[in-house]
């Protein structure tokens, strides 16, 4: 992988990346000349991100969402009431039920919009979701001399929840940056 600017890290840090998480880079790695920030010094849109993606991640067996409509997107549940039918859901990207794996993909909003600490609290609640891969562009220029690297800021807060000894996360995390 020395020869990609797709870039991974899972927490915790003191167990080694699940086995899945390998393949869902490489799905990444796959587009890199299309969705890479360090070598474009552009970015893509979110949705624009999933997309390229879509195929690939289809092909490893994540239900993708489709578009903004309803019946276009992948929820997963938070409660159940009567019935057994679900009160609340949360959004996800695409998800692997195998796996139990839920996937965001952020662009300018995940540092600056929260969009980061939005995935993290609603991985906390989400049923069957033991691992949260997240998409984080490594590089982001915006209007005139603003740059970011929300990769490496998503990497320190990830390191600060996941090893801090006041939390116990009850997931996984991946961050990938593209």
């Amino acid at each position: 992988m020395s020869d990609t600017t797709i870039r991974f890290i899972s927490f915790p840090l003191t167990e080694p990346p699940p086995d899945f998480a390998p393949r869902v880079v490489q799905v990444f790695q796959q587009h890199e000349s299309v969705i890479a920030t360090l070598e474009r010094g552009q970015h893509l849109k979110s949705d624009e991100v999933l997309a390229v993606l879509r195929a690939g991640l289809e092909a490893i067996g994540f239900s993708v969402e489709k578009g903004k409509h309803a019946n276009q997107k992948i929820e997963r549940p938070v409660f159940f009431g009567e019935n057994g039918e679900p009160t609340l859901r949360f959004e996800v990207d695409a998800y692997h039920a195998a796996w139990e794996c839920g996937l965001e993909i952020e662009a300018t909003r995940a540092i600056r919009g929260g969009a980061l600490y939005r995935d993290l609290l609603q991985a906390l609640v989400m049923v069957q979701v033991s691992h949260l891969c997240l998409g984080i562009p490594n590089f982001i220029q915006w209007g005139k001399g603003n740059r970011s690297r929300p990769y490496d800021e998503s990497r320190r807060t990830a390191e600060a929840l996941f090893g801090h000894s006041r939390v116990r996360m009850p997931y996984g995390l991946t961050i990938i940056g593209y």
